[in-house]
């Protein structure tokens, strides 16, 4: 099966891939000889086993866990449902975290769901992978996370206030991207040691909640009517059930993380299985026992008319200590932004090196190694996104392409099981699970659409349709502009980037 000239086998057997495991093997050195050929400058091996599985938590815990919920509830109408759904969302993100790793161990490559796609079916479909996520996908994620970072970092300054002035609220958001863009360009230990320091915090909080409600349920003033009548008003359209999923697989989104940073990551087919083993059940475990607790304390009129729903929930269990609640808010999305940013940043690095995106963004810079290009292009088209924005909106726009790549991807997995059998497979997951999660992305996409239409659907079409026209000038025929390769020159020599090699 040739892959865009060069064969799956060839790109896991090649002599280079060879060498440069043994030259980077769990020691995490740089090669820094500069103009020597392909042993170029490189990203470290910086991510160790617990740093992969705060990357892995920390982006998953963000935003969604404070946000989500009411879409849940909205979407579902019951309590119960809403329940059933998260715990149903937690199996998924498991199943696709599985068939992840076997990915991620046949193709031990940074960029993901574009690495997979690409090196599978070709030029064509990564192009429209990487168009959709490196110019949409993953800057609308760091965006809609740093909006909702912005509600609950400004709803302190306006107590009592039904709605945030959004003028604050995006200009902290903007604020905010511009702090990760800084810590990222300066050093990815920095930014791992950020993200390590965000998780914990973002874990105790959750706890917090957990054991806040299970207090007020043994105190006896536990709000018990939303589980005697669980599943009354709950909705039987399928169109909105899937968008319910979209509310709640918001919050999970990141399960798929680490393997944007395959390069980055130290002993990577031992340390990405055994991150998504001890992740992925911690996450989900939380989520439903955080759930429970909002509906212990909240009613659900109450959890749907609240801008910052933990925020309301503080003001009742917590009293005087009411402020902790958004302190804890503030931290868990600003880590989720970060792992986001991070991720997608190298995304972006990635498709800059296949010739996708412009190469001044597969550069690092020569002393600090980081992909500078790549993170202030990411942070830009973050920032104007949240102009327009606004978090519902955001999700249900970005669940439909990343469950349109994510089943793409799936199938890579299921065609090379039938294309590729010989192939060395250091974990491999039982067939029917990539079957399932086929048939979950199928569902996920198409029945929304068909329905529940809504207007942002058009909107994706006609931008996905956009990609064939832009890989056929740009990638196809290699249309480059002289002031393109004139500005490449300039902003090379003026931000102190190389090009790098895998």
């Amino acid at each position: 099966s040739c892959l865009c000239g060069v064969s799956v086998r060839q790109v896991l057997a090649s002599p280079e891939m060879e060498r440069s495991e043994e030259r980077d093997g769990g020691e995490g050195m740089v090669e820094q000889e500069l103009g020597s050929g392909p042993r170029g400058l490189k990203l470290r091996r910086e991510i160790d086993l617990w740093s992969a599985v705060s990357l892995i938590a920390g982006c998953m815990i963000g935003s969604g866990i404070f946000m989500s919920p009411q879409g849940v509830l909205v979407y579902m109408g019951s309590p119960g449902a809403s329940l059933v759904v998260w715990a149903a969302c937690g199996l998924m993100a498991t199943l696709g975290a599985l068939c992840y790793a076997e990915l991620g161990a046949l193709i031990p490559e940074s960029g993901g769901d574009y690495a997979y796609i690409l090196r599978t079916f070709g030029s064509l479909p990564g192009f429209l992978v990487i168009y959709a996520f490196v110019l949409v996908g993953r800057p609308a994620a760091v965006a809609a996370i740093s909006l909702s970072f912005a509600e609950y970092a400004v709803a302190p300054f306006y107590p009592g206030c039904c709605s945030l002035p959004q003028v604050v609220v995006k200009g902290v958001a903007a604020t905010g991207i511009l702090l990760l863009m800084l810590v990222n360009c300066w050093s990815s230990r920095l930014a791992t040691t950020l993200t390590n320091m965000c998780t914990m915090a973002k874990v105790l909080s959750l706890l917090v909640i957990v054991v806040g409600g299970a207090v007020v349920l043994g105190q006896g003033r536990g709000r018990t009517e939303a589980f005697l009548h669980a599943f009354q008003n709950t909705t039987q359209q399928a169109g909105r059930i899937g968008i319910a999923f979209y509310q709640g697989l918001w919050s999970f989104d990141g399960w798929n993380s680490l393997n944007c940073v395959m390069e980055e990551l130290r002993n990577p087919h031992q340390n990405l299985v055994w991150a998504l083993v001890i992740a992925m059940p911690l996450v989900t475990s939380l989520y439903i026992m955080v759930n429970i607790s909002y509906l212990l304390v909240l009613s659900p009129s109450e959890i749907l008319s609240s801008d910052a729903m933990a925020v309301s929930w503080g003001n009742q269990v917590l009293g005087a200590w009411a402020w902790l609640v958004p302190v804890a808010a503030v931290l868990s999305t600003f880590g989720s932004a970060n792992v986001t940013y991070f991720s997608g940043s190298r995304l972006c690095y990635v498709a800059g090196r296949e010739g996708h995106m412009p190469q001044l963004l597969s550069m690092v810079h020569v002393h600090h190694l980081t992909p500078v290009p790549a993170l202030m292009f990411t942070a830009a088209v973050a920032l104007v996104l949240i102009i327009p924005g606004n978090f519902r909106t955001i999700v249900n726009f970005l669940s439909l392409i990343a469950w349109l790549i994510y089943g793409t991807a799936i199938s890579c997995l299921l065609y090379l099981r039938m294309k590729e059998k010989n192939l060395p497979r250091p974990y491999k997951v039982p067939t029917f699970i990539p079957f399932i999660m086929l048939l979950v992305s199928v569902y996920l996409v198409l029945v929304p659409i068909i329905d529940h239409p809504q207007m942002e659907f058009l909107y994706i079409f006609l931008f996905l349709l956009g990609g064939f026209p832009a890989y056929l000038l740009f990638v196809y025929f290699q249309c480059q502009p002289k002031c393109l390769q004139m500005a490449t020159l300039h902003l090379q020599l003026l931000l102190e980037v190389v090009p790098t090699t895998k």
